[in-house]
């Protein structure tokens, strides 16, 4: 297998698993170049999930398109990449049916990381609902500090929107 690090074409298996009660191998793998390890998940596909898309277009889900929105999300945030890959492959697991639109999966994202890191709830979030002014952010960020969620960090600092009128 290819590292996705460097792009070395072949990389050797250091430990392999089963996983998700026995539907998947996890294997961790070491690019024999650069030295670095990764996590690669073997699991049967009946048939593709596809995606409905906002337009009507079908397409295959691709959890690396999904796993770049996360890591765009949680970049430089205290948020471990294996935990974003783990969600990303095997969220084919946790949908039951043929289908699923792209409505959903945003749904869904946006879900595990409003539990997991606000700020990378946030910033998920004003991509996914094409956030379009600033009373936007502030409007998302009070309706999450409302709900009372611990979260690693703070989602509002101490004194933020103080001295600020209302619009």
């Amino acid at each position: 297998m290819k590292c996705p690090y460097c792009g070395h074409p072949d990389t050797r298996v250091v430990d392999s698993r089963p996983s998700d009660e026995g539907m998947a191998i996890r294997r961790r793998r070491e690019c024999p170049s650069c030295g670095r390890r990764f996590t690669t998940y073997e699991r049967t596909q009946l048939e593709p999930l596809m995606v409905v898309k906002r337009d009507g277009r079908k397409e295959p889900f691709n959890p690396d398109k999904l796993l770049r929105g996360l890591l765009l999300a949680c970049e430089k945030r205290p948020v471990s990449e294996e935990v974003l890959r783990r969600f990303a492959y095997t969220f084919e697991d946790q949908v039951s049916g043929p289908e699923i639109t792209s409505e959903e999966i945003g749904l869904k994202a946006l879900a595990f990381l409003k539990e997991l890191d606000h700020v990378a709830y946030i910033r998920f979030a004003s991509v996914y609902r094409e956030f379009d002014s600033v009373e936007r952010f502030i409007e998302e960020i009070r309706s999450l500090a409302s709900l009372g969620l611990p979260s690693k960090l703070p989602c509002t600092p101490e004194g933020a929107g103080e001295g600020r009128e209302e619009p």
